[in-house]
């Protein structure tokens, strides 16, 4: 009999009990405004960010309305702004160009290797002096830190890090978002803590961060940041930095605060999972699958494979099969946008840049959302699955020569 996966593959796990007593609290105080507190009191925003500075170990977190936002704010506190070019990954998802565009400022593509970080030869050859790169970690993939950063030092490229799919992930024992300036994180839903929207920002610089308090919208309450830097750090900037008004709710910050104790255990679930898919896949002719750095801690929230030597017809015929049997997976080769998936040709608010070596890599590239909903057994049966049908949708070996 034909196997059939009948799991959901946008259900997340419920919000704790913590969590939502938190947030049934904050309801009922009714002050659900980070600056709106009773005398004497901490706002739940606040707590979450000394909460995340610890987590990290970084010295200074801001808790804002988004991951996008957390992005168009570091960009800013770095000075980013119409006609400058800032270097980012090729292969990214839309928010992260998004947010250098949304400053006027123009996207300068990095190529991805097939192991899907990146390419750190065209990052050499593309940098200049001074540039900012916005490093995404793209799906969780983690570059070789230790180099990256050599060669940004050599540069003196300031590093801004994509965090989005790597809270909780490390590299050589360092948390992900602690090897740049800044590190920006979302907690939109299916991320690592879930508050339907949100992101947290964390640096050391005490002038980053004053520049991103205030930006975010903290009026002159700057006081009112435990995890923020000194009053004196303000106040050079408090009557330049606009207010864009990107702030965390109490309500949000409430919910994530419960979460955050439980993403080491997340991050040893989501591993399992991923590794259960990837014994399932091993061994499937015409399938790569992705490495890894061996000195890099991911979190395996997605998966991700390659096709490699199939033309757009079979991958969608193979996409095809794999849904009608309840498996849903995402392929960044398409012509066109779909739902989440871009590439960066499709972001037409940059200029076209050729790169042929990546668009390679992305033309037989498969992605799969693998929520901790998900049991091992059923990551076994979605291995089997996608097996099957990459079997029988292998293009045909070469034909052998005649006779010898």
């Amino acid at each position: 009999m034909t196997e059939v996966f009948t799991g959901s593959f946008t259900q997340q796990e419920p919000i704790p009990e913590a969590g939502i007593a938190a947030a049934v609290a904050v309801l009922q105080g009714g002050r659900l405004h980070r600056y709106n507190t009773a005398p004497g009191e901490i706002a739940q925003t606040a707590l979450l960010e000394q909460d995340f500075a610890a987590f990290t170990g970084a010295r200074h977190a801001l808790a804002v309305a988004s991951g996008g936002a957390a992005l168009r704010l570091a960009l800013r506190a770095l000075g980013v702004g119409p006609g400058m070019r800032v270097l980012t990954n090729a292969f990214t998802l839309a928010p992260v160009p998004g947010a250098i565009a949304a400053l006027g400022a123009e996207p300068v593509f990095v190529g991805t290797t097939p192991d899907l970080v990146i390419d750190l030869e065209d990052l050499a050859a593309r940098a200049w002096p001074g540039a900012v790169l916005l490093l995404s970690h793209m799906r969780g993939h983690i570059a070789d830190m230790d180099a990256l950063m050599a060669l940004c030092r050599e540069r003196d490229i300031t590093v801004i890090e994509d965090c989005a799919h790597t809270m909780g992930a490390s590299f050589r024992g360092t948390p992900s978002g602690r090897h740049g300036a800044i590190g920006c994180y979302s907690t939109q839903t299916y991320k690592h803590i879930n508050s339907g929207e949100g992101g947290l920002i964390v640096t050391d610089d005490a002038g980053l961060m004053a520049h991103m308090v205030l930006a975010s919208g903290s009026y002159m309450l700057f006081d009112r940041h435990p995890a923020g830097p000194p009053p004196e750090a303000y106040e050079a900037l408090k009557w330049t930095v606009p207010n864009i008004s990107s702030r965390m709710d109490n309500l949000r910050a409430a919910v994530l605060r419960a979460q955050l104790p439980l993403l080491p255990d997340r991050v040893a679930r989501w591993q399992a999972r991923h590794d259960r898919l990837e014994t399932a896949l091993a061994k499937v002719p015409g399938l790569r699958l992705i490495r890894r750095h061996p000195e890099a801690i991911r979190v395996g929230s997605s998966f991700q494979f390659a096709l490699p030597g199939r033309n757009p017809a079979q991958i969608e015929a193979f996409l095809a099969r794999c849904a009608a049997r309840g498996v849903e997976l995402k392929w960044f080769g398409r012509d066109t946008p779909a739902g989440f998936t871009s590439r960066h040709d499709h972001w037409h608010y940059a200029p076209h840049q050729p790169l042929p070596a990546t668009d390679a890599v992305l033309a037989g590239l498969i992605d799969m959302r693998l929520p901790l909903t998900f049991s091992l057994d059923d990551c076994a049966l979605i291995g089997r699955i996608i097996a099957a049908e990459a079997v029988s949708n292998a293009p045909a070996p070469p034909a052998r020569p005649q006779g010898d």
